[in-house]
């Protein structure tokens, strides 16, 4: 016989699998927030996810986050790091998941596994990466369409449309959560796809079962708490969107909801510090500040004939400190900012919106001119009451010396408690004609 017939026989002849060649290294390093492993350099690249045997016998899984010459760096995506010189380590690939239709009101982790106890997860047709790249610029279709939150703050003075990228920008207690719960409950879209990254355990199931209630049906619930390692909540975020654009690319409207985006810095910071990157801006690598456009990028609009993502994102501002290199650096990528404000919070009205620093860089798209106009006014209006407030409570102003000044006196407090919206209240519906009403 041939050689090249034999030896072409003997190919055919064997498993397929045969030809799957193992990557493998072994364990030469461990510190409480990676492991250095030798013998992968040749075989893997960043982003590749490898597998181990915990000290227990569980199967546990990293990401490499960095290659060197003759070693390479691995962050596990367990908090623990229980794992002993010498341990094999396997390459498993680029991470990717199958998500489907039926994922819509179940709960799951960053690696796309169900924690709801309902049963495994329905595999989709189709396999999709979890760092995708953005539509083209280009190919993008235009953002034109109004979308309603039932917030009559939000809806009246910074309204969203289908598409949009807004965030609410707020220091630690004061309602940003609880306002992106209220976001949530908007009946103007198809699904609706939460990431909670960071938060407090507790608060995972009081938020399914009291906030989305019935909404769950149509909703998919990303969770990485705060004891979880900064590989998963890192990865979370991404889960979240990836999500997001599996039903943007079905031709839905997808209302993405983030809470928070800097919990997902914070996250990046520790896995770019433990790769070796120098600490630049306030203790942030520039690694951070490249993967945060990356990632806000991805929602928005999709290509012509597809669905959009509406994404709204909430901002730890750092000791209230509007001026903070993530919260800056956000604000820059954004359509448009909701400023939470202490003050407001403190004075019992909620949301605590501060009127004058909220802004919606495409609320021309979703006001008519009558109420645009509308307004403008008001706003003029409360500007007015506001710079005049330490002159008034020292009794240094007389009515009647400013007709405008008057007006504002008596309409702005009446605004407020019309703006003010519990949790519970139901969701506004014609925002204008209530306010109307209300005054």
């Amino acid at each position: 016989m041939n050689p090249l017939n034999a030896l072409e026989a003997l190919t055919q002849s064997l498993p397929v699998n045969r030809w799957e060649i193992e990557v493998s290294g072994k364990v030469c390093e461990v510190s409480p927030s990676y492991l250095k492993v030798k013998g992968l350099s040749s075989g893997v690249n960043l982003g590749d996810q490898v597998s181990y045997l915990r000290v227990n016998g569980a199967t546990a899984y990293g990401e490499v986050i960095r290659v060197e010459q003759d070693s390479v760096i691995v962050k596990p995506y367990t908090a623990r790091t229980d794992i002993g010189l010498g341990t094999k380590v396997t390459r498993q690939g680029v991470l990717s998941f199958r998500p489907d239709e039926s994922w819509r009101g179940r709960i799951i982790d960053a690696r796309g596994r169900p924690i709801d106890n309902l049963g495994p997860l329905k595999q989709g047709c189709s396999s999709v990466l979890f760092d995708a790249p953005p539509p083209q610029a280009i190919s993008r279709s235009r953002v034109t369409k109004a979308a309603r939150t039932g917030i009559r703050a939000i809806d009246l003075f910074t309204p969203m449309c289908h598409g949009q990228r807004l965030g609410i920008f707020a220091g630690s207690g004061v309602g940003k959560s609880t306002t992106l719960s209220m976001i949530a409950r908007s009946n103007d879209f198809d699904t609706v796809v939460i990431g909670l990254i960071g938060e407090r355990g507790r608060e995972v199931r009081e938020f399914i079962e009291e906030t989305l209630g019935d909404q769950l049906g149509k909703s998919v619930v990303v969770v990485a708490t705060g004891d979880e390692s900064s590989m998963m909540r890192r990865l979370a975020p991404k889960t979240a969107v990836t999500l997001a654009e599996y039903f943007r690319d079905k031709g839905q409207a997808v209302l993405l909801v983030l809470d928070s985006i800097t919990r997902y810095a914070h996250a990046l910071r520790d896995v770019a510090l433990a790769a070796g990157e120098p600490a630049l801006s306030r203790g942030y690598p520039p690694s951070v500040f490249a993967d945060l456009p990356a990632l806000l990028e991805r929602t928005g609009p999709g290509m012509d004939g597809s669905g959009t993502i509406t994404a709204v994102f909430s901002v730890l501002v750092d000791g209230d400190d509007h001026n903070d290199p993530v919260a800056d650096n956000i604000r820059g990528l954004l359509d448009g900012h909701i400023v939470l404000d202490r003050h407001i919070a403190e004075e019992g009205r909620y949301p605590a919106m501060n009127l004058l620093s909220s802004v919606s860089r495409l609320a021309h798209h979703a006001w008519s001119p009558q109420e645009r106009e509308l307004v403008l006014k008001l706003r003029s209006m409360v500007a007015r009451f506001e710079d005049t407030k330490d002159l008034r409570m020292m009794g240094g102003y007389k009515a009647g010396t400013d007709a405008f000044l008057d007006q504002a006196i008596e309409l702005v407090p009446k605004l407020y408690r019309a703006l003010t919206q519990p949790q519970n209240a139901p969701a506004s519906r014609d925002a204008f004609t209530e306010l109307a009403q209300l005054l």
